[in-house]
């Protein structure tokens, strides 16, 4: 159980999976945040006469910390979830009148129903509501929510740089290949980014890269838009650009440079026009693991949850959002979320499982290659024979924004970056930082050399982010 005094952050709003209920032969037991002492099991009946039943989930919470507390919980199947809150000492239930068919039952049955601990309480999910809420406002309030999140979650440390703020840049010294790692810290996109920078352990949240044409113009490659020219990109990023982007160039080492063909480069880059972004494949570049990649209280019990309930608000939205990766893994066509799950308990596999297996670069979903930001630059990379001779063990599917700019790809010798880069600044990083107040981090940057089958299987849970070596 965590500890109340770290409660009332925006983590709160997740709920902690605290176990599965079947049988009263085999009841679950454990602490509550308001009652100390809780048991629950199911006891199947069929009272409306239905083909297989329904259920009564019997719960019993004692040992209460104080008279005002309350316990409130999510309670799930592959093709339900409910919630009830409990003041009162002793048993309760829960009734599942009828299940959704055989399937349910049998998942039930086997699997259990599985119980979630909202920890904050009823006034901690409220105060964390209201503290998760600016992280996705477009004022200096969600500006400095999206700071203190990722300061207290990732340790990051947000120091503000000497004016000016934004690089005098010469785009002569820019080459085809070079990457940009971008983090965006206020409105919409900064709150997902800073979601999704504590999950992944990137300290940057959008990425994209330079090309070069034939004429010497710059352009910039990122997914949705694919290429644009450098200029019509850098005014947006300086003068419209509202979630207060802060940009680094990392220059390519003048032996990777020697090694990227432009010609591939844009190939690749004009064959992915009009593809749609990976929202198909995006979580699962950082699921490699069954345990060390859920930051706590995440996991993956709360995953299947959180899709089973948007499976339930919006079942087309989940089906683009993972329904049709998952189906990819187990090698099936069409399955909805909860007939994915009943597959996977018939194999005797688990979701938890179903959620490591590595994506491929070469699947083709139903509206083309889903590609985010950071796999259309290292398919880029990967085309233009970077990863050469190793390319065909490479998905870059499974990488996230940290791992690629963990890559040994990088300029690696300050004498050699552009005279311009980090102008003014107190502190010379390794890569040149062109916009933004605070400085930005890229822990084990230009650290890792490229291996077979890198980014598959590895560990990154906060605030370390730690991982093994060859993962």
């Amino acid at each position: 159980m965590a500890n109340p005094q770290l409660l009332h952050s925006p983590v709160d709003l997740l709920p902690t999976f605290v176990g599965s209920a079947s049988s009263p032969k085999d009841s679950l037991e454990w602490k509550g945040a308001c009652f100390y002492q809780n048991t629950a099991w199911m006891e199947f009946h069929n009272k409306r006469g239905s083909e297989f039943g329904g259920g009564t989930l019997h719960i019993k919470v004692n040992k209460a910390q104080s008279w005002t507390c309350m316990d409130i919980y999510v309670f799930a199947t592959p093709y339900t979830v409910t919630w009830d809150y409990y003041f009162l000492s002793g048993e309760h239930t829960l009734e599942f009148k009828e299940w959704q068919g055989k399937a349910e039952f049998e998942y039930v049955k086997s699997r259990g129903v599985s119980i979630f601990l909202m920890q904050a309480g009823m006034l901690g999910t409220f105060q964390a509501l209201w503290d998760v809420f600016p992280l996705f406002t477009n004022t200096e309030w969600g500006e400095n929510s999206n700071i203190g999140f990722l300061k207290k979650h990732m340790g990051a440390s947000f120091d503000q740089r000497p004016q000016p703020w934004v690089t005098n840049i010469s785009v002569d010294d820019i080459h085809s290949g070079d990457f940009l790692a971008i983090s965006k810290i206020r409105g919409w996109w900064g709150g997902f980014e800073t979601l999704a920078k504590w999950v992944s352990g990137a300290y940057a949240g959008h990425s994209a890269v330079c090309l070069k044409d034939s004429e010497g113009n710059l352009w910039l490659g990122e997914s949705i838009i694919a290429v644009l020219p450098w200029d019509e990109w850098w005014e947006f990023e300086l003068n419209k650009d509202d979630s207060n982007p802060h940009i680094a160039l990392l220059p390519l080492h003048p032996d990777i440079r020697a090694k990227f063909s432009e010609t591939a480069a844009w190939e690749y880059a004009r064959s992915m026009e009009g593809q749609s972004f990976g929202y198909h494949n995006v979580i699962f570049s950082w699921i490699d693991t069954i345990k060390d990649n859920y930051p706590p209280p995440v996991d993956a019990h709360m995953v299947a949850s959180v899709m089973t309930v948007w499976n339930n608000i919006q079942p087309a939205y989940a089906a683009n959002m993972w329904n049709e990766a998952l189906n990819k893994r187990l090698g099936t066509q069409n399955l909805s979320l909860p007939e994915i799950l009943v597959e996977v308990e018939k194999r005797g596999s688990s979701f938890d499982e179903l959620l490591t297996l590595p994506e491929q670069d070469y699947w083709l979903y139903s509206d083309g290659k889903s590609t985010s930001s950071v796999a259309f630059i290292l398919e880029m990379y990967k085309q233009a024979g970077l990863f050469d001779p190793i390319a065909s063990s490479i998905q870059v599917t499974e990488f996230t924004i940290k791992d690629a700019y963990m890559l040994k790809f990088f300029e690696n010798n300050s004498c050699r970056l552009p005279k311009w880069c980090n102008d003014g600044d107190t502190v010379k990083l390794p890569f040149c930082q062109i916009k933004g107040k605070y400085r930005m981090e890229l822990p084990e940057y230009n650290s890792v050399e490229p291996y077979s089958h890198m980014n598959e299987r590895c560990e990154s849970l906060p605030q370390k982010y730690s991982r093994s070596r060859n993962c």
